[in-house]
C-alpha cells in the first residue's frame, strides 16, 4: 500500500484540546467573534473534519472594552409568547457585554453544535482568569486582520 494516500480523520474520542487567551480590549464584536467560532470548532487544526469534534477552549478578558457599533441601532427583541405579554426592547450598547458577545459566537454556530461548544467559551470582564493552570496559549487578534486591512 502507498501511505502517501491515506488521510488522517480522528476518532470520536479524539482528546487534543488547547486553550486560547484572547484579549478583548479594543476588538470589534463581529470580526472577535468570527474567530471564536473557528477556535470553537477547530478549524484551525490540520486534522478537522465536520464531523468530528477537535475544538479549543477560548478564555475572553476585558470583555468590558469590546467595541460595538453604538452609531448603528442594534436591538434585543425578547418576545415571552404567552397572551397579553409586551415585548422586551433593549439597545445592544445597553446591554451586558458578556450577553452581547455569547449571542453573536452562538449565532455563528450550527443549531446542533452551538449549545455544546458554547461550553468551551469563558467570558471575564477583567484581566484575570481561574485558567492559569491549562497553560493558555495567548493570541493576538489585531495581528490576524492587519494584512488584509493593508492590503485593502
Amino acid at each position: 500500500m502507498n501511505s502517501l494516500n491515506k488521510t488522517f480523520l480522528p476518532t470520536q474520542d479524539y482528546k487534543n484540546c488547547n486553550w486560547y487567551v484572547i484579549d478583548c480590549s479594543g476588538q470589534t464584536l463581529g470580526r472577535l467573534a468570527t474567530v471564536i467560532a473557528g477556535l470553537l470548532k477547530g478549524k484551525n487544526k490540520a486534522q478537522y473534519h465536520p464531523s468530528v469534534d477537535t475544538g479549543d477552549y477560548v478564555v475572553l478578558i476585558n470583555a468590558e472594552a469590546i467595541v460595538v457599533n453604538e452609531t448603528a441601532k442594534h436591538y434585543i427583541v425578547r418576545n415571552p409568547g404567552r397572551p397579553g405579554r409586551s415585548l422586551k426592547i433593549r439597545n445592544v450598547v445597553d446591554c451586558l457585554p458578556r450577553f452581547t458577545i455569547e449571542r453573536a459566537v452562538k449565532r455563528m454556530l450550527s443549531n446542533t453544535e452551538g449549545k455544546r461548544l458554547m461550553r468551551r467559551l469563558k467570558i471575564y470582564n477583567g484581566d484575570t482568569h481561574v485558567h492559569q493552570a491549562q497553560n493558555p496559549i495567548t493570541i493576538d487578534v489585531t495581528n490576524l486582520y492587519s494584512s488584509i486591512k493593508n492590503t485593502k
